[in-house]
């Protein structure tokens, strides 16, 4: 039984850092867009890349927690789960970043830059995926209010996750 949660917390350890850039994705979902004139403004960027740090440190200290050895096997398996909901969050929203990577490519517009609805509509999709899954979280929360440690790394989740959707919307309101 031992070896199974230990090749679990190993393999969901290296799932969860292997994806770290896939995770970054959702904090740099909008950052191409500033690069060259974009149109988000400079304060909407600001706000994006503290994104970036806030995920990494998640998902390190998620994946750091499953592989402590004085970590019941209830924390471990609810840690896992929230790290396995954080990555399908990070699949779903990776589908998005197309769209906002092609401003960096088009340039010369006036007021009228396409690109501003391109970026809305890639903002409304995020916020509605992450609303979405946010529901999910709150359900894998309710089950593991039992595992102290995991009930803290599940609710640290969902403050990253209302962080994320909370600049997601001022953008798009900028926009």
């Amino acid at each position: 039984m031992y070896e199974v949660f230990s090749k679990t917390r190993f393999s969901l350890f290296e799932l969860a850092q292997q994806s770290l850039l896939k995770i970054g994705l959702v904090a740099a979902l909008l950052l191409p867009t500033a690069s060259n004139g974009g149109v988000l403004a400079e304060s909407d960027l600001h706000n994006v890349e503290s994104l970036r740090p806030l995920f990494a440190n998640l998902m390190n200290d998620l994946a750091e927690t499953a592989r402590r050895s004085d970590v019941a096997a209830g924390d471990v398996n609810c840690i896992n789960s929230t790290i396995q909901e954080l990555l399908q969050i990070s699949d779903e929203l990776a589908s998005y970043e197309y769209l906002i990577a092609m401003d960096k490519d088009i340039s010369g517009f006036s007021e009228k830059n396409p690109m501003r609805d391109l970026v809305k509509f890639a903002a409304d999709k995020s916020s509605a995926i992450l609303t979405s899954e946010r529901k999910r979280l709150v359900q894998l929360s309710d089950r593991c209010v039992h595992f102290t440690v995991a009930a803290g790394k599940t609710q640290q989740a969902l403050q990253v996750i209302d962080t994320t959707t909370g600049i997601l919307v001022a953008i798009r309101d900028h926009l």
